[in-house]
């Protein structure tokens, strides 16, 4: 049987050429106005250079989404990059817009994010690790913000704040179930307010959610300033810009706040930016970063978090929403292995041809086509490829595709980079240039209040029955409201396993109950947060972690990072 090699072993292979070139195909000039080299294969954009753009006409933006994830994998990312160099392979001038992996995942269960086979993004072991730094940028300014709001009610207290009513969290980069809950405070000089207080995952951070959503450093501090810290004990809303804090945290993050530029296997440029959580925030690389590709190439391929139910949703009503993006293609991407399990296939009995099965988890996949549709948008279907795939299996996909009249391309970049993506690029600039395949609209107005956008999403994306939820719940959607908040997009976090809260139901659920335990406010980002059902937003770590197999080889090279 044949051996195939790591993606690892993969990415080491590629003999990347020097950051310069890769950014010379997208008319970026070799001088440091432009972009500032981090070593010799990533560069960051400057924001001198890219002011230079504003009046360019943009280019076409592609959304990459999948079908519900399971555990036998989608391969969102390695389709996104396959996708870009498919469409660089044709003659087409591309960049691909990803998000930056945190170091949770990358140790944790899912492994990193740089995609896979023949279709990934390079240098691999920097992108999965500590990158640009750009994640420790963001766990440091929100660490700073904690820092100060301690800081501030050990030296008196002038704003009077209640110390159990402090909503802002710590943060760090990993996977720790140990730091969810602590105590602080409880010995020392600040022990007269000891207080319970936490750790999200830097993903999870507000900090994360505003720095993909600003754009530029102005509309970053700004927002920054907005955060909602606590409460002070009358119930007044106390923001960051109280503690004069935005300032000091716009300088630790004006770095980190410029896209980084690597490059593909192919040595097809890709820029990777910021990274929020798909559950608890929007789940997309920055604004910034998408805006910037726009105007540096005729077409943008990027992606959003987890199945199209929370990611794509989410992309569409709150980063294009706020950004005023609109999107000329969906792709949505789907495995035999995937859609079997959707039918009842558990993952160890995946191996055999089970066209059954398959055709019952098509209705998982069947679901998200319909609920892209409800954006005005027409997807295509990218089928992609594992070895262990039967021909009868694909023809299952493809002939429910035709019978429905989508569009589905065979995708076989995993294994041959961008020559298996030809056929779904050339589908994409087609359905790009036929503009009346785009009538791109949100879900939801502004100014319909907030449960009832809750319950749009529920009742058009989930296709549940309704929403339900105690009286403190509605209570405080409704100060939301009163404080002028009414506007702003809802960010459902719930499972990404089924359409339901209950990770179990596979396929296309309906007519269920989705239960809100909590809303959340983020001020600075300008949406509400919405939890469903058990949402961690600090994880912890599987029982055999991908950490357990990452080590250096007698070389001094990194292995068992995937």
């Amino acid at each position: 049987m044949k051996k195939f090699k790591s993606d690892i072993e993969i990415a080491r292979g590629c003999k990347l050429k020097p950051i310069s070139k890769i950014l010379k195909k997208i008319n970026v000039p070799d001088n440091p106005s432009a972009f500032s080299p981090m070593g010799r294969h990533i560069a960051k954009i400057n924001f001198d250079f890219l002011n230079k753009l504003k009046k360019k006409k943009d280019g076409y933006l592609i959304l990459v989404t999948a079908i519900t994830p399971t555990p036998a994998g989608e391969g969102k990312t390695t389709t996104s990059v396959g996708l870009n160099d498919g469409l660089n392979k044709i003659g087409k001038k591309s960049i691909v817009c990803l998000r930056e992996p945190s170091l949770g995942p990358s140790f944790g269960m899912k492994g990193g994010a740089a995609g896979g086979g023949y279709a990934q993004v390079v240098p691999m072991e920097q992108i999965n690790l500590h990158f640009t730094g750009d994640f420790h940028a963001i766990t440091s300014a929100h660490n700073l913000l904690s820092a100060m709001i301690d800081n501030h009610i050990y030296w008196g207290n002038k704003l009077n704040i209640d110390e159990k009513k402090i909503v802002w969290k710590r943060v760090i980069d990993m996977n720790d179930r140990a730091l969810r809950f602590i105590d602080i405070n409880t010995s020392g000089v600040a022990k007269d307010f000891r207080r319970i207080d936490g750790f999200d995952i830097t993903v999870a951070s507000e900090v994360m959610a505003i720095f993909c959503l600003a754009k530029d450093l102005n509309d970053l501090e700004k927002k920054i300033g907005n955060i909602t810290i606590a409460y002070n004990k009358e119930g007044q809303s106390i923001f960051a810009k109280d503690l004069n804090a935005q300032g000091p945290m716009t300088v630790l993050l004006k770095e980190a706040i410029r896209p980084n530029v690597t490059q593909s296997l192919e040595h097809n440029p890709a820029i990777i930016h910021g990274g929020p959580f798909a559950n608890i925030a929007h789940g997309c690389n920055s604004v910034i970063a998408t805006t910037a590709a726009l105007k540096l190439s005729d077409y943008v391929v990027t992606e959003a978090g987890f199945g199209a139910d929370l990611g794509a949703e989410k992309f569409l009503d709150i980063k294009c929403r706020k950004a005023e993006l609109k999107p000329s293609c969906v792709v949505i991407v789907a495995t035999i292995r995937a859609l079997k399990m959707h039918g009842g296939v558990e993952k160890e009995n995946l191996k055999k041809e089970d066209t059954n099965a398959l055709k019952k988890g098509l209705v998982n996949l069947e679901r998200h086509i319909f609920n892209i549709k409800k954006f005005g948008l027409e997807p295509i279907v990218a089928i992609n490829h594992f070895a262990l795939d039967t021909r009868k299996e694909i023809e299952v996909v493809l002939n429910f595709c035709k019978n429905i009249n989508v569009q589905v391309s065979e995708c076989k970049h995993w294994a041959m980079g961008g020559k298996g993506a030809t056929d779904l690029a050339k589908k994409v600039v087609k359905t790009c240039k036929d503009l009346k395949k785009n009538n791109f609209k949100l879900l939801y107005e502004d100014n319909l209040n907030l449960w009832d956008k809750i319950e749009k999403i529920v009742k058009e994306i989930y296709r549940g029955n309704g929403i339900t939820a105690n009286e403190d719940v509605k209570e405080q959607l409704k100060v939301f409201e009163n404080n002028g908040y009414k506007s702003l997009p809802v960010c459902i976090a719930k499972t990404q396993y089924s359409f339901s809260t209950d990770p179990k139901l596979k396929g296309a659920p309906s007519n269920h109950e989705i239960p809100i335990r909590e809303v959340r406010l983020s001020s600075g980002a300008e949406f509400i947060v919405v939890v469903c059902g058990s949402i961690m937003t600090m994880p912890g770590l599987p029982k055999v972690p991908a950490a357990n197999n990452i080590k250096l080889n007698k070389k001094g090279e990194v292995e068992g990072l995937f």
